[in-house]
């Protein structure tokens, strides 16, 4: 933590506006590994490169490893495979890579240091020798409007296999930000570049505010020589042997809190404080072993008005101990029916009174839903839902349901909406392992929904969205789209709706379209 606080600080100490600028490599850099690791694999699991083309292009990645080629070289060689692909749908199977693995990889620290830079009002952008459809969906997810990168030439929305332009690599880097420096007035002095390898000496050197972020050894003995700053993260990648520990106790720690509570219904008959106990007991363990912190903001609001339906935002697993630290008791859950199917798990979710729904099922949903009423209206039990309905992969806060909202004016409770600003950081979708850290969460003021109306819940839904999106910061989609600000850009048509099982057929089509006009 004091790593990223010194840097922080540096950035704080740093000219406000947009003339500082702050240049961010990207592979090693803002995620951990390399992206297009991720590519090639999605590409094999789809079939859209034979063992031959991948064999090939592992050969120039290893042989670039070896400094037997130049970069110009290597991506000259894999951009060939790309000949014939449609760039609409490459497009839309980037975004799917992104979603599913590129985005839980990103630095929570990188993170921090983005929004430092943002809140200073500095211009942002990621300088990366990967392709604009490695980088794009982060820079989308991550608010950066500024990017540069190695551009492949694209003639009638299908790439030719080549590049546009020169890679942005090494030099390149340099001429990437005097280009954007030139539209900013800014200067190469008042510039920060944060990167991982010695492939950027180059920038490093130019710019005033070099910053070794998670170095190779190559870049950590050459900050150490020139005394730039450095950090290295362990908040993504491989997990120790005691964070995995930790985060499997921390996972059955349910069925411990909730076996605890059987004495204490034994006790005194009541299903209620046995439960309670259990929910208390849980939460405390839990962010004990996992290393959770919380930074809460209204909390007075949990207990303004009981029962309620409280409703959070969902990124993480780490949610659901946080949802229970902060409602504490007499609370009920709901949870899919798949949950119920699990051996214990199941068992003990049921006795804490979580209510499993065939969300695939409309009418069966809102038929689970009457119980949650009755304990509302007559045992002053408060639920707790997330109207997403599912995990992010990132931090964007998706489509709310309709479930949650129903459910308040059914029960005739107010809705108090809690706010999870980073629990990805913890754990993002798709991780097993916990890791510690702090989580900042704001709990607003309760919602009356007394006077709400069934025509006009579409609205009200919206509006208590549009709560979220404010609390988060978060910009419209249109807002927050990056820039095509390389140079050589090719001029990009609208995307088209498209799945990525359509990029074989893109690429023959594409293939035969060339073999006509050679005709």
């Amino acid at each position: 933590m004091s790593k990223i606080n010194a840097l922080i600080g540096a950035i704080e100490a740093a000219p406000q506006g947009p003339k500082t600028t702050a240049l961010f490599d990207f592979d090693g850099t803002i995620i951990y590994g390399y992206s297009a690791f991720h590519f090639l694999r999605a590409q094999v699991i789809k079939g859209d490169l034979d063992i031959k083309d991948l064999m090939s292009t592992l050969q120039a990645m290893t042989q670039f490893g070896f400094g037997n080629i130049d970069f110009a070289s290597l991506i000259a060689l894999t951009a060939q495979f790309m000949a014939g692909y449609s760039k609409t749908d490459y497009d839309a199977f980037a975004q799917t890579v992104y979603d599913k693995h590129i985005g839980r990889l990103i630095y929570p620290e990188a993170r921090q240091l983005i929004d430092a830079h943002r809140a200073a009002g500095h211009t942002i952008a990621i300088v990366s020798s990967a392709t604009r459809f490695q980088v794009e969906p982060a820079a989308k997810d991550l608010g950066i409007a500024h990017v540069y990168c190695t551009e492949l030439a694209v003639e009638d929305d299908h790439f030719t296999g080549k590049i546009e332009g020169a890679p942005c690599f090494g030099m390149g880097k340099v001429d990437a930000a005097k280009a954007l420096l030139k539209q900013t007035k800014g200067r190469l002095t008042q510039t920060f570049f944060y990167s991982d390898s010695t492939d950027d000496s180059d920038l490093l050197q130019a710019v005033g505010h070099p910053v070794a972020l998670n170095p190779s050894r190559a870049l950590r003995e050459m900050a150490r020589e020139h005394q730039w700053p450095q950090a290295t993260f362990d908040s993504r990648g491989t997990p120790t042997l005691s964070q995995f520990v930790r985060s499997l106790a921390a996972t059955t720690s349910v069925v411990s809190a909730f076996a605890a509570g059987i004495p204490v219904f034994a006790l005194t008959g009541s299903m209620r404080q046995s439960r309670n106990f259990s929910y208390a007991l849980f939460a405390e363990t839990a962010s004990a072993l996992v290393g959770l912190e919380l930074e809460v903001t209204g909390e007075a609001n949990i207990w303004k008005q009981r029962p309620a339906v409280f409703i959070f935002n969902h990124q993480s697993k780490t949610d659901v101990i946080i949802a229970t630290k902060l409602v504490r008791q007499d609370m009920a859950g709901v949870g899919k029916q798949e949950i119920k199917k699990l051996p214990i798990i199941g068992k003990v979710m049921e006795w804490g009174g979580v209510v499993m729904i065939d969300r695939k099922n409309a009418e069966s949903a809102i038929a689970a839903m009457k119980p949650l009423v009755d304990v509302m209206q007559n045992e002053g039990k408060s639920v707790v839902l997330a109207p997403e309905g599912t995990r992010s992969t990132t931090r964007k806060l998706g489509p709310f349901k309709k479930g949650a909202f129903h459910l308040a004016m059914q029960a005739g409770v107010p809705i108090v909406p809690i706010v999870i600003h980073n629990a990805s950081d913890i754990a993002p979708k798709g991780d097993f392992v916990f890791r510690p850290g702090k989580v900042k969460v704001e709990v607003l003021e309760p919602i009356d929904v007394r006077t709400w109306r069934l025509e006009n819940l579409d609205q009200h839904i919206r509006d208590v969205r549009q709560l979220y999106l404010s609390t988060l910061g978060q910009a419209s989609p249109a807002a927050s789209k990056p820039k095509n600000t390389s140079p050589g850009q090719p001029t990009r048509k609208p995307k088209a709706t498209a799945t990525p099982d359509s990029l074989a057929k893109s690429k023959a089509t594409g293939v035969q379209k060339r073999n006509n006009s050679n005709k």
